[in-house]
């Protein structure tokens, strides 16, 4: 039976490409490395177990990309670079077909977004991945969930509910046509971390968060950190049209604001950076749409297309 050393060698030792900043990856009792000079450190880390975050009995492959993307859409959160990331991996048995498949999704999505993997730890147990990821960017560019004002508008991007229709399709809760699930189930499986959006919106945004568990209460964490109160326009939402074609308008809806596992930023641009977000919109460089207003108070209120207030009982996905 192979020992924790010889499973980090045969699958892990080349995860990732490792650049001049990474003075020591894995293999030893500590990762050595060099931030670029003027920058700071953004780190965080996620758990995901099975038959929790994801159904046990999932593609090593998926599981892989799912772990790392995650923690890659809260460095876009931040508008920080991906740089490097340690994995803790516990699994049932050190089975070489799973293992095999796990590494090669992992180093897939490591390289497709730069950031190499320089340590962890492995052990047996109940199927568990936690990833700490680690980004760069400069102090004064780092996105905050308590930058913003009443007057901002409020910004989602690429689409919601997308996350949670995918799993339940996965789940045989949603049916759908072949097109339409492949779809949904892709983006729950490999969720698009938006590290382009992430820098390009820190020149000019005041707030960011990314959508993990629903919109409704990502964008209350920015309302409550801003000490500010957010008006939501539900007509916004940015819906997939696969998702609209596999789902009620309400139950889209409701995906779109509490399902969770979308991985799309929300964040709040001033006024007078308004209009410079939508010329990115509109030439194609930044995916996003307008859905809201931040507003004096507290909390996260709805409206439908005639500005009445709307009673959302759906509050977004809660860990305990």
């Amino acid at each position: 039976m192979a020992d924790e050393f010889s499973l980090i060698s045969r699958y892990f030792s080349a995860c990732g490409i490792a650049g001049e900043d990474t003075l020591l990856g894995v293999g030893d009792d500590c990762a050595l490395l060099t931030p670029a000079a003027g920058e700071v450190l953004a780190v965080t880390t996620d758990t995901l177990l099975a038959d929790v975050h994801f159904p046990r009995n999932s593609p090593a492959r998926y599981i892989a990309q799912r772990a790392l993307a995650v923690n890659l859409s809260d460095i876009a959160a931040v508008g920080a670079t991906p740089r490097w990331f340690q994995l803790a991996l516990t699994t049932p048995t050190a089975d070489p077909s799973w293992l095999s498949e796990f590494s090669a999704g992992l180093n897939a999505m490591a390289n497709q977004f730069n950031c190499t993997l320089v340590g962890g730890d492995t052990t047996r147990g109940p199927l568990t991945i936690t990833i700490t990821l680690m980004g760069t960017v400069p102090p004064d560019k780092a996105l905050k969930r308590s930058g913003a004002n009443p007057g901002d508008s409020i910004f989602v991007s690429g689409s919601l509910g997308d996350g949670a229709g995918g799993l339940a399709s996965i789940e045989g809760r949603l049916s759908a046509a072949r097109e339409d699930a492949v779809y949904l189930e892709e983006h729950f499986w490999q969720p698009k971390p938006r590290i382009s959006e992430g820098l390009e919106i820190r020149t000019f945004a005041s707030a960011a968060i990314d959508i993990s568990d629903g919109l409704l209460a990502d964008l209350g964490h920015i309302a409550k950190a801003s000490q500010v109160g957010a008006l939501l326009e539900l007509d916004k939402l940015p819906l997939s049209r696969a998702l609209q074609r596999a789902a009620s308008v309400q139950q889209g809806r409701a995906w779109a604001l509490a399902g969770g596992d979308d991985y799309a930023l929300c964040f709040t641009v001033p006024a007078d950076r308004v209009a410079h977000c939508q010329r990115l919109i509109d030439g194609g460089l930044l995916e996003a749409t307008s859905i809201g207003v931040i507003e004096e108070g507290a909390g996260v209120r709805c409206v439908d297309e005639d500005g009445q207030t709307v009673e959302v009982e759906c509050s977004g996905y809660k860990h305990f």
